[in-house]
């Protein structure tokens, strides 16, 4: 008997791991992870969408629509920036696997931190200015961009912790 061929691929784990990630964000809408790993396959970061460190998500609004100041979009640090920001260690050489394409704020993070490749699933903003300028900033600096679908999705339900 030969050794089993049906593995996953390095992409499709680490985009697993990405997702699991995902599963701690906190946001009732979308949820999304990132694994930054380096050229030996090896888990430098994660991160998943929230709030910055001290700020409670009881606190600062999770609404989509309605004043500005009252929405999420001024608070959340999304999960790419935090994986970069939690990463012990340069991530210069890196791919970052993301489960949604990133936005163009995220990309200039990207970019300055010297992440060469991005492994993302869904584009579901494709058609939106702030993915195209970010499309535009990586292709200019030579960021290698990967579409990966069909991915595992995590099917994780919650047990009723009864530790005490």
């Amino acid at each position: 008997m030969g050794k089993r061929l049906d593995t996953l691929t390095w992409d499709e784990y680490f985009m697993g791991l990405a997702h699991l990630s995902a599963l701690r964000s906190k946001d009732p809408n979308t949820q999304v992870g990132a694994a930054i790993v380096d050229e030996n396959h090896r888990v430098v970061s994660v991160g998943y969408n929230g709030f910055p460190t001290g700020c409670s998500d009881d606190v600062f609004p999770w609404e989509r629509e309605g004043e500005a100041l009252h929405t999420k979009y001024f608070y959340v640090v999304h999960a790419e920036l935090n994986a970069i920001l939690n990463s012990p260690r340069s991530v210069t050489g890196c791919t970052i696997y993301v489960s949604l394409f990133p936005c163009n704020e995220c990309a200039k993070a990207i970019i300055q931190s010297g992440i060469k490749r991005i492994v993302y699933e869904s584009d579901k903003y494709a058609e939106t200015d702030g993915t195209k300028a970010s499309k535009a900033m990586l292709a200019a600096a030579g960021v290698e961009l990967v579409r990966i679908e069909n991915t595992i999705k995590l099917n994780v339900e919650k047990v009723p912790n009864t530790t005490v």
